[in-house]
């Protein structure tokens, strides 16, 4: 059985390898190995298409969730487990009613995700426990906050979320910064916060904008 880690942080890599070493296993050997890019995940997906994915979304070269699902619809006998830090809960909503997508959260621990790999390896899938509460539960109401924003004030948080300036936005939108700074205490004003940290945050957790934006 073969794993593809798609992660690239070193220490969560070494971690994996350490857990699969330890893990009691009949049958044929458990192998894994690093990839590194899209193409690279592809290429191993179609050598071995029944592999099992490690992916973090956030820090891999997928860019976004409809790509992300036409990858493992392409490839419908590999199994994933997503294995990421805080993703919004629209990605979560989004993918856990994907029988295929075990989702691990990277504070979880180790007990947990040696659940996950055991799963996957029965043709299961798993979900940690965070991720089991977050889906029976309802909806968070703020996520709701920005159907009340305009659909220019969504973008600007959207580009806020993305780093950009007041300048560098209202040079993109062709505005006066006058303008765009109106938008920004608007929707500042509207969401109830006040600062740019408090506006990415939001906007991630609220799906406006992908992880993958964000940490580019």
């Amino acid at each position: 059985m073969r794993f593809l880690l798609a992660d690239n942080q070193d220490i969560t890599r070494y971690g994996f390898h350490h857990l699969l070493h330890t893990l009691p296993h009949e049958g044929e050997p458990l192998e894994a190995i690093d990839i590194h890019t899209r193409s690279e995940l592809i290429s191993q997906l179609k050598n071995d298409e029944h592999a099992i994915v490690v992916l973090d979304y956030s820090l891999f070269d997928i860019n976004s969730v409809d790509e992300l699902l036409n990858i493992s619809g392409r490839y419908p006998k590999a199994r994933w487990i997503l294995f990421s830090d805080n993703p919004a809960e629209s990605f979560i909503r989004r993918l856990a009613v994907e029988q295929n997508m075990s989702i691990v959260l990277k504070d979880s621990n180790a007990q947990e995700l040696l659940l996950a790999i055991r799963y996957n390896l029965k043709g299961d899938r798993f979900l940690c426990h965070n991720i089991t509460n977050l889906l029976l539960s309802a909806p968070t109401q703020r996520e709701g906050l920005h159907e009340r924003l305009t659909a220019t004030e969504i973008e600007v948080l959207k580009l806020i979320a993305q780093g950009k300036s007041v300048k560098e936005i209202a040079a993109e939108r062709i505005s006066s910064i006058h303008t765009i700074t109106t938008h920004k205490k608007n929707l500042f004003r509207k969401l109830n916060i006040n600062t740019i940290y408090e506006a990415t945050r939001y906007a991630i957790k609220a799906g406006l904008v992908d992880l993958v934006e964000y940490y580019i």
